[in-house]
């Protein structure tokens, strides 16, 4: 069964890694409700994420949480200190604290430009980041971390992609003129603007020849009349000069 949700895992990460380019360390932002599940069920979380996930990761949390947590009670000590030993990413909320799950949603903003995991058990934090593309959820379910499968928001927006249909006209005049700019458009433009220069041939010698004389019209042919006979015409052979005579015995 461990093997199985692996490939599972690995399956689900490199979904992440090669449509929204998740690079190690993850980085995962946690809740307390994640805390306080890990601490019931003994899991550790420092120590299993990163073979779960088959990567280094870095835990991390908001002042939010932990402003969260402390105003719950005695109850969730336990997942406080546990929480507390993670990096405090800076949010909005410094002078006036928000719930853990408004503030979580708000560091991922539309696109997940950090590239965060989010760690929770909280069912609205859950909901609203399955409105937001590219964002990979984990949760604790049987004493075991899950990592759960894309959201249908993640698979909308990788099929759009391959589809083209992300790239507006807007930003194709935006790429164009940055590839004006970088002279990657420039050259082909004065290639094509440029005419090509033709190399000398040598001529064709057909042409080289000389005219051959137009010949005359050929003279009418004599008419004959009845009882007369038609007169062979001999054509005389001209002597070639220098030809030595023959003598006569």
């Amino acid at each position: 069964m461990k093997i199985k949700r692996q490939k599972i895992a690995k399956k689900t990460l490199s979904f992440y890694k090669y449509n929204f380019n998740f690079r190690e360390p993850f980085q995962i932002l946690i809740d307390g409700t994640f805390c306080q599940a890990a601490l019931k069920n003994k899991i550790q979380i420092k120590e299993q994420m990163p073979k779960y996930l088959m990567g280094e990761v870095q835990l991390c949390t908001t002042n939010c949480a932990l402003k969260e947590l402390e105003s719950l009670g005695k109850e969730l000590v336990g997942a406080k200190i546990i929480l507390q030993r993670y990096q405090v990413r800076k949010c909005q909320h410094l002078k006036s604290p928000v719930p853990a799950s408004e503030c979580l949603l708000s560091m991922l903003e539309t696109t997940n430009p950090h590239h965060y995991f989010v760690a929770t058990q909280d069912f609205k934090l859950t909901t609203g980041l399955k409105k937001i593309a590219g964002v990979p959820l984990l949760y604790i379910i049987l004493n075991t971390i899950v990592l759960d499968k894309p959201s249908q928001s993640s698979l909308d927006r990788v099929q759009a992609a391959q589809l083209g249909e992300l790239v507006s006209l807007a930003q194709q005049q935006n790429l164009h003129t940055m590839k004006e700019e970088q002279g990657i458009i420039k050259k082909d433009a004065d290639r094509r603007g440029k005419k090509r220069k033709r190399k000398p041939h040598n001529p064709n010698p057909l042409s080289c020849l000389k005219k051959k004389k137009k010949k005359g019209p050929t003279p009418p042919l004599k008419k004959i009349e009845p009882g007369q006979k038609r007169s062979r015409s001999r054509h005389k052979k001209h002597k070639i000069q220098g030809e030595s005579h023959v003598a006569q015995p």
